[in-house]
């Protein structure tokens, strides 16, 4: 890792719910030639450190405090415990759930109010003051319950980095969005099918398609996507789980593999992650295994393993992937309370 001194090492930042026992920001190592973590510390002055997201270098790690209030922090990282870079930043919006960087600017995804703040940030990556921006979501879905209202759950730049994508549950859709003067503005917004509760979105290593994991249908919504007119246009959707589940499945995180052939999903109320293969414009579901634990919130990859952040069992387990079916086999887990997301540096 950039900065770390020691040649090789490779390093994990596991993020937790201090609200349910959580031990907040963790640092790990993760074994050479091999997928275990060790835990080496714990940074529990952020409440609710739900979701992380590293700078490119390697130095700074950007965590949400899904409260309430919301907010952003910046740690420095070039050690094994990670050090505040600066205050955190309230956002503006409550219960942030995700974060990208985009454009010299840290973007939070705002699920409670449905919106995307941008915290603008200083040329060493620490948080420059408070929102320079915020664009408030409109909209709601035939959910009654769940989607009476926006909330933004996503936000990420595309591969290209030319543009901000926002998937947001409680609309049924994706905005595309840039930043002018400082605030979040759309480009374009897509319309997915009305009750799928679009969660996550991730890319296919091609840049051209674009996969959409549902939370209020056990489904994966596959898109096509251009990045030179930043447009997303959604191709067909395709079931997580074999069977109907007995009740809602809360489908939660996704990954696509490296070598884009197979894309993973997690789903929490079956406690499973969903292999599927890539095929042309579309995905094909090949098996479902046991995700280690119970409540798998999110899902990382890293040096061809997969990893599972299990919130209610309170582990991240591991599991090596077969480089032919894309199959993962269940290798270890580490004791981490209330886990919500991995990120690897």
């Amino acid at each position: 890792m950039a900065g770390d001194g020691r040649a090789g090492r490779r390093r994990a930042f596991i993020g937790s719910f201090t609200a349910a026992g959580g031990p907040g920001l963790v640092t790990a190592e993760v074994a050479p030639g091999g997928g275990a973590l060790t835990l080496l510390s714990a940074v529990k002055d952020v409440p609710d450190p739900s979701y992380l997201a590293l700078a490119p270098d390697g130095r700074i790690l950007y965590a949400v405090s899904e409260t309430a209030e919301g907010a952003v922090a910046a740690y420095r990282v070039t050690g094994d415990r990670p050090e505040p870079a600066g205050a955190p930043v309230p956002v503006g919006g409550s219960g942030p759930t995700h974060l990208g960087l985009y454009a010299g600017y840290v973007l939070t995804a705002n699920y409670g109010c449905g919106s995307v703040t941008a915290v603008p940030l200083r040329p060493d990556g620490s948080l420059a003051g408070m929102p320079s921006g915020r664009l408030q979501h409109t909209g709601s879905g035939p959910h009654d319950r769940r989607q009476r209202g926006p909330h933004a759950h996503q936000v990420q730049p595309d591969p290209s980095g030319r543009w901000a994508v926002s998937v947001d549950l409680g609309t049924d859709s994706v905005r595309v969005c840039t930043v002018v003067d400082g605030s979040p503005v759309v480009h374009r917004e897509f319309a997915l099918r009305p009750g799928s509760g679009p969660r996550h979105l991730a890319f296919h290593p091609d840049g051209g398609h674009a996969y959409v994991v549902n939370e209020l249908t056990p489904t994966v919504t596959v898109c096509r996507w251009d990045a030179e007119r930043g447009t997303l246009r959604p191709l067909t959707e395709v079931p997580v789980l074999r069977d109907a589940p007995a009740g809602d499945a809360y489908p939660s995180g996704i990954v696509v593999s490296p070598d884009g052939r197979f894309v993973w999903t997690a789903t929490r109320g079956e406690d499973v992650l969903s292999v599927l293969a890539v095929e042309a414009d579309g995905l094909r579901l090949t098996g479902t295994v046991p995700c280690g634990g119970h409540w798998p919130r999110a899902l990382a990859e890293h040096d061809g393993f997969l990893y599972a952040a299990n919130e209610r069992s309170g582990e991240v387990s591991w599991f090596a992937v077969d480089p032919t079916t894309g199959v993962p086999r269940y290798d270890g887990s580490v004791r981490v309370a209330a886990a919500s997301c991995v990120v690897f540096g």
